[in-house]
């Protein structure tokens, strides 16, 4: 579970901020609220941040989606660490990001941070978390590395990992690729836990859509019905290999490569089409991913994925995450931007109750979304401290508050109409005053007036 993110200097966040998932006194839903005992502390599951459009909603996500890729993926040799610091001032330029997160891994909880610029990371620091203390287990700066005393039995090998370790990566990613155990939780927190749903995302795992005797076959195919897409299950059409929509050489290369009983899933974005291939009897076997709809014979229409809506193509790539969620061992963290893409706000409402009726005191599961959709923001749904605004001031930068922030906020207030009001904050600026016209258009609308009542 994500505790808490900080980011400074990077994209619109210009100085540090700080989004938590720590929640408030705040009673209200409380028995879906995860507790952790040993901390005396509760762990909100789900946060829904608010705001207009470039106050910094996608600039959160991709801070998330950088952290994760240099930390599970690394840089290369003589690679610039791609960092995008604030743009609207010298200062910003010049300045290195900072990142910071509090993680709940296993029941324990760490503190992971990393200072960087285009071309090394400056300080990079681990510090576990126990109910009464911290031990910092490495703090790297200044191009050398401590670590803690529990670790004096294995101080040679990780001094050694360290010297191997480049400028420009991760302590944290290296010492993982030379099968270092000892701080391998985070990473694979960071590579298995932490999914992050971008808008234009696609479900890549998709095979389970073609598989019926996939446990989530048949609730996938059940939930597309009621959601009102009119399909009425996924399956799939074997197709020859040679047909494939792709380039000769990657064809050329699945032949050398798919080995008998691999599987290898494939897309084709231009046309939105999704492949399953797998070698069988010495032959490669491709399949492609077709909805059926019922007609009004009892019989079923097949269609082509991009023949579907851009709302029912969303929800195939939604619904295996929210699927995932529902169960309650689920140890997953989505993140997932702009949610209200194509989709109706009253199925995301439905979307986000089935996933919280699924959240207790025990789970360790969580949903973070960026949205402009007002209509979940209601106290009946979410807590005031699971409701988040990211605002951007005259001068560019962001920052995020959470609405358990403001002193006057009641239960029973009606939170969407503040929140339009202005008095939230998170909304856009609009000037007044001007109007949305050509003059082109407008001369020529003169002109026809004038021509009509002369005649």
């Amino acid at each position: 579970m994500i505790i808490s993110f900080s980011v400074e200097n990077w994209m619109s966040f210009r100085s540090q901020a700080t989004f938590s998932m720590i929640a408030s006194r705040e009673r209200q839903h409380g028995e879906r609220v995860p507790k952790l005992g040993k901390y005396q502390t509760r762990v909100l599951p789900i946060a829904a941040i608010y705001g207009g459009n470039a106050s910094g909603k996608t600039s959160f996500f991709k801070a998330l989606s950088f952290a994760k890729t240099l930390i599970v993926k690394g840089s290369g040799i003589d690679s610039l660490i791609p960092i995008e610091p604030f743009r609207l001032d010298d200062e910003g330029t010049n300045r290195p990001s900072r990142f910071a997160f509090e993680l709940l891994i296993d029941e324990t909880i760490y503190d992971f941070s990393f200072v960087v610029t285009r071309k090394a990371v400056l300080e990079e620091r681990l510090v576990v978390i126990t109910s009464t203390s911290e031990k910092v287990l490495y703090d790297r700066r200044d191009g050398a590395i401590n670590f803690d005393a529990s670790l004096a039995k294995d101080i040679m090998f990780l001094k050694f990992a360290f010297k191997g370790t480049r400028d420009n990566q991760l302590f944290l990613t290296n010492s993982v690729s030379q099968k270092v155990d000892n701080f391998r939780p985070v990473y694979d927190w960071f590579k298995d836990t932490l999914n992050l749903v971008a808008p234009d995302s696609r479900f890549e795992p998709f095979e389970q859509f073609l598989d019926e005797k996939h446990p989530l076959y048949t609730a996938m195919n059940e939930m597309l019905q009621r959601l009102d897409t009119g399909i009425a299950h996924l399956g799939s059409e074997e197709i020859p290999f040679e047909n494939i929509p792709l380039p000769d050489p990657l064809k050329t290369m699945l032949q050398e490569e798919v080995e008998e009983g691999m599987t290898v899933r494939l897309m084709e974005e231009s046309i939105n089409a999704r492949f399953v291939i797998t070698r069988e009897d010495g032959e490669l076997i491709a399949k492609k991913m077709v909805s059926f709809h019922p007609k009004s014979d009892g019989t079923e229409a097949k269609f082509e994925i991009y023949q579907e809506s851009d709302g029912s193509q969303r929800i195939i790539d939604l619904l295996p995450a929210f699927l995932e969620l529902s169960a309650q061992t689920s140890p997953k963290v989505y993140v997932v931007d702009e949610i209200d893409r194509s989709l109706h706000p009253l199925l995301i409402w439905q979307l986000l109750e089935a996933y919280l009726a699924n959240c207790s005191t025990e789970t360790r599961k969580q949903l973070l979304l960026t949205t402009h959709n007002v209509m979940l923001m209601d106290q009946q749904l979410l807590r005031q401290d699971e409701m988040w605004v990211a605002e951007r001031d005259k001068s560019g930068g962001s920052s995020l508050f959470s609405f358990s922030e403001y002193k006057d906020v009641r239960y029973d207030k009606d939170l969407r109409k503040s929140y339009l009001q202005g008095r939230l904050g998170g909304i856009p600026r609009i000037l007044s005053g001007g109007t949305l016209t050509n003059p082109h258009l407008m001369e020529e609308s003169e002109e026809m007036t004038d021509a009509a009542e002369q005649t």
